[in-house]
């Protein structure tokens, strides 16, 4: 049990109120880590000097606002911090023996050879080449650098020209530039009823009213696309045509050339993120390729080479490319040059094709660990995807399931944090394969996760 008190100097309002803001406070602060028990009500309420009902008021209150959970008989705990639901969740230095498997990494592969290779490259350049990497640069990017990305995008099947490509800091500020753009505050963006959670957060920050439009177990539905465009016309759509996260739906080219149509039909726009897309060894083309007059494409270095190489690249129709370059000016004036040197680089020497190459590999191998863990349970993925999506069997209710793993020490996603609108969370959640440093660290959580889904769902507690 967590010795917690909450500091209550100076709160007004009631003091169950008081209390539940505390707690709110120090899980942000990472004060109270998730899956911490809390102390009992009648321990608490012993040390605050109030009654053992305000306490159990001010956890009710704590548990409305998603931040723990409480379970018969074992006691109150805190839940993940992407329980609640719009909040990027980013490793943390937390406790070493907490497994996390909630941040959709891939695994980490290039050491110091290739990093330590190609500084010893930029270090044998003449100065005034070095010096051209620490002035500003064009805001989309110099020649050479987006000469790279569509090299990049050409991997994944989308044959561009170089004038087409806006260099970014990694996809989720491609997105970014992209929705800043495209739409303005108040506007619709169509999005998959399941969505990137980074893309509600952006939806947010930009105050823009996100639309769900149905899935099946092939990605978005045409007929609900087009339902949804009839009833809202909105100027974008956003969607993730290839392993989409969390459910690992690729659409195949059918569907592609479907959703295109109905883009086409109502004349609106697609912005498909495709920061998956190279993880299989064979896919469709991009959705883009069918709608190469209305869509934009985003993609990063990050989920297929290194996640700590922030380097990206958006390709928009030439109409576009403008607007776009004018985004990234606002946002950051340009992106650094030497991050963006390096993965031009490992694009042009074989060293960036060499970490897709591995990272398939890996997913494949930690897939395989999946299915030995956990396989009874029937998990939707792919053999090339570092995440999962587990459906819950009965009598599991999502939340239960996040708070029973998170209480033994291992991190999963709930769903709510993937939901557009205000839709019910399926009872499901995410599981990352790629964030653990090491396959045996894998293994236990997996096989916590499994001890947890064959154990018992405590019963709910009775309210008078």
């Amino acid at each position: 049990m967590t010795i917690w008190q909450p500091a209550l100097d100076g709160r007004s309002g009631p003091r169950y109120r008081a209390i539940a803001d505390a707690l709110e406070e120090d899980v942000a602060a990472g004060t109270l880590a998730p899956g911490a028990r809390l102390p009992t009500h009648r321990d608490l309420a012993w040390r605050l000097g109030v009654t053992v009902g305000t306490v159990t008021r001010a956890y009710r209150e704590a548990e409305r606002r998603g931040l723990v959970a409480g379970e018969v008989g074992r006691g109150t705990f805190v839940l993940p911090r992407a329980a609640a639901g719009g909040t990027l969740v980013i490793p943390t230095d937390g406790d070493d023996d907490r497994l996390d498997l909630r941040v959709n990494l891939p695994a980490i592969n290039l050491g110091s050879d290739a990093l330590s290779g190609t500084f010893a490259e930029l270090a044998a350049l003449p100065p005034e080449r070095l010096a051209g990497f620490l002035t500003y640069q064009p805001e989309r990017g110099a020649a050479r650098h987006r000469t790279a990305g569509a090299a990049w995008c050409a991997r994944a099947g989308l044959d561009v020209p170089a004038r087409e490509v806006v260099v970014t800091a990694g996809a989720q500020h491609g997105l970014l530039v992209a929705l800043s753009a495209l739409v303005r505050p108040g506007d619709a963006v169509l999005v998959e009823e399941l969505t990137y959670s980074g893309l509600k957060v952006l939806a947010d920050m930009l105050r823009l009213r996100l639309i769900p439009v149905a899935m099946d177990a092939d990605g978005l539905r045409p007929d609900a696309l087009d339902a949804a465009l009839a009833a809202e016309p909105a100027r974008a759509l956003y969607c993730q045509a290839t392993l989409h996260n969390p459910t690992t739906a690729t659409m195949p080219t059918a569907r592609r050339r479907d959703i295109a149509a109905v883009l086409a039909r109502h004349d609106a726009i697609v912005i498909e993120d495709d920061v998956y897309g190279l993880l299989p060894e064979e896919r469709p083309p991009p959705l883009v390729a069918f709608a190469r007059d209305r869509g934009v494409f985003v993609t990063s270095v990050s989920k297929g080479v290194a996640p700590g190489l922030r380097v990206g690249y958006l390709r928009a129709p030439e109409a576009l490319v403008g607007a776009m370059g004018a985004m990234v000016r606002s946002t950051m004036w340009m992106v650094a040059a030497l991050p963006v040197e390096v993965a031009t680089r490992w694009i042009e020497d074989g060293t960036a094709d060499r970490a897709v190459a591995w990272h398939r590999r890996q997913a494949a191998a930690r897939q395989k660990l999946l299915t030995r863990h956990l396989g009874h349970a029937q998990p939707v993925t792919q053999a090339c995807s570092y995440h999962a999506w587990l459906p819950l069997p009965e009598p599991w209710r999502a939340q239960d399931f996040v708070t029973a793993a998170a209480a033994q020490g291992v991190d999963v996603t709930n769903p709510d944090i993937f939901v557009a609108g205000r839709a019910t969370a399926p009872h499901a959640v995410r599981i990352c394969l790629g964030g653990t440093t090491t396959r045996d660290d894998l293994t236990r959580g997996l096989d916590t996760l499994a001890k947890v889904l064959r154990g018992r769902r405590q019963p709910l507690a009775a309210v008078v």
